[in-house]
């Protein structure tokens, strides 16, 4: 496949032949996240739009949406959450990222980058699960028991409208949440026993050839930086040339429909500077929206102070208001009223030395950067570190190290810490980390540099709450002509939400559909037709 940027000279020739064929139709997209960034892409790259056609608007000041990476080596680095990217299973993301252009690489694509990083450091995990006592546990082994095996076979083959709002602990007896499956695979990919059964069913489906290397997490496929600096930035460095406006700093509020049974958009109210404004959507203009955000209300705590829990934020509001007026847009409380099941915490530790990795690296036996997923799974907290790649940011020193964690139960009272942690401080979520990896007599060497900020997300899996599939809208709802849902919370059949995948099929399918675009949507792989998948996931689960 060839790469797809262009010198100046030519993409001011054929913005002068596009404009032509388009007018002065706009496309807007609201919120600047992968999904809009990626809709952006697919505009330019095969619909031949005028990049100035083209507004991204955005309510924070940067891009990127929950594709986060900020900070410096003195106050600290954050990333809110760390995104996992898998070769088998994100076929739009990799068909898109082989399109765009490295920024460190000249001639290589960021697909074929990642993949040479990829290769050079592969993720394999000899530590996945830590017990009580500091050691490392033998998961070779499931743990299942033959109720355990049956009710998974039960659940792959029943029916998701038989589901409806299940969750995952009506579905399996209390045997199957001790299992090292669970462990793994709920720290993998963020399940909580209450959450849908149906979206643990399509995470079975979906990464049905993980499940034989689910220990070891190879299958994980790591970029070089931070999703911000290897995805997002190229993205925006790819667009900008195209003219692509970046409206940011700017709340999108509400929208008005025109009246009668259709679904068109009329006007787009906004908020800028603190003053109200109205945005005309003439015909054939386009509005693709993204409604709702897993990170939506994340607040930063520091060493000294516990972040707070906040509310709804405007994506939320946004998707209220319009699904009020209009059929077809979904029902937004399914995902966002529920904060207490949702909601959890992370952080990110900056030092300005290597001691902590250095101990990691010689109790895990994990090469150092392997990017694997080490989970202390008798933690109250339900607490899991990353140790990325290093650097993990583009300006972070040769002796600064950054690494990310996570508290799956943040309402829980540590085990040596007695606190619950969402109100903890940073010095005592690395007391607590410390605690658990026994590393106490290294504790002063440890603490010496540390800047831990945490942060909590009182919707970081709301995409996962029990639904039905109506509480989600449609990429494009029926009766739409020119109206859009790119969210992890509109409705893309047999595939996963929590994915950079989603938001960039998403993305496709809305430009596609709009325009009328006759090119294809790269397949979902259906793995568990594959014998040999299938073969070996069974020998798995009697292990």
């Amino acid at each position: 496949m060839g790469l797809h940027w262009e010198c100046e000279y030519t993409i001011i020739w054929r913005r002068l032949v596009v404009k032509k064929e388009h007018g002065s139709k706009q496309v807007y997209f609201v919120g600047g996240g992968i999904a809009s960034l990626a809709g952006a892409a697919y505009l330019v790259r095969d619909c031949d739009f005028p990049g100035e056609n083209i507004h991204i608007i955005e309510e924070m000041p940067i891009l990127g949406g929950s594709n986060d990476g900020a900070g410096n080596a003195e106050q600290g680095y954050v990333i809110r959450g760390g995104r996992m990217l898998n070769d088998e299973a994100y076929e739009n993301l990799w068909e898109l990222l082989a399109t765009m252009p490295s920024i460190d690489h000249p001639g290589m694509s960021v697909r074929e980058e990642i993949t040479a990083f990829d290769n050079a450091n592969p993720t394999h995990s000899n530590a996945r699960l830590i017990n009580r006592d500091g050691q490392v546990e033998d998961v070779l082994s499931m743990g299942f028991d033959m109720a355990d095996r049956l009710a998974m076979g039960k659940l792959i083959i029943t029916p998701e409208d038989t589901l409806g709002k299940l969750r995952i602990n009506d579905w399996f007896a209390p045997h199957f949440f001790q299992t090292n499956f669970w462990y793994m695979w709920a720290t993998t990919f963020a399940f909580q026993p209450w959450h849908s059964a149906v979206e643990f069913k399509r995470y079975m489906l979906r990464f049905f050839h993980e499940f034989p290397r689910i220990q070891t997490l190879e299958g994980v496929t790591r970029t070089p930086y931070n999703q911000y600096d290897s995805i997002i930035l190229p993205l925006h460095r790819y667009l900008e040339p195209f003219g692509v406006d970046f409206t940011l700093k700017c709340t999108v509020t509400d929208l008005d429909f025109k009246e009668g049974d259709g679904i068109t958009v009329t006007h787009m109210h906004v908020r800028r500077n603190g003053a109200e404004e109205v945005i005309d959507i003439h015909e054939g203009d386009l509005v693709i929206v993204t409604n709702g955000s897993m990170t939506e209300g994340a607040d930063l705590g520091s060493m000294t102070s516990a972040p707070k829990l906040n509310g709804k934020g405007s994506s939320w509001k946004l998707w209220e208001n319009i699904a009020a007026k209009k059929p077809l847009l979904g029902n937004p409380s399914s995902f966002n009223d529920h904060v207490d099941e949702s909601k959890w915490e992370s952080f990110t530790v900056t030092f300005q030395d290597s001691v902590f990795f250095d101990l990691m690296e010689k109790f895990t036996r994990n090469r150092a950067g392997t990017g694997a997923l080490v989970t202390f799974k008798d933690s109250s907290w339900f607490m899991s570190v990353v140790l990325a790649f290093q650097p993990h940011f583009r300006n972070q020193p040769e002796h600064v190290k950054v690494f990310w964690g996570y508290g799956l139960y943040p309402d829980n009272v540590g085990d040596y810490v007695k606190k619950r942690m969402c109100d903890c401080t940073g010095e005592e979520i690395m007391q607590e980390l410390i605690g658990h990896l026994h590393f106490r007599e290294h504790q002063d060497a440890i603490m010496a540099t540390a800047n831990c900020i945490p942060c909590m997300m009182p919707y970081i899996t709301a995409q996962f709450m029990p639904r039905l599939n109506s509480d989600r809208p449609q990429v494009v709802p029926e009766g739409s002509t020119n109206l859009a849902f790119i969210s992890q919370f509109c409705e893309i059949p047999d595939d996963v939400v929590f994915t950079e995948e989603y938001s960039v099929r998403a993305a496709r399918i809305a430009v596609y559909t709009l325009l009328g675009i006759n090119r294809p949507v790269e397949p979902i792989h259906q793995y568990q037709y594959d014998v040999r998948t299938l073969f070996s996931s069974f020998v798995t689960s009697f292990r």
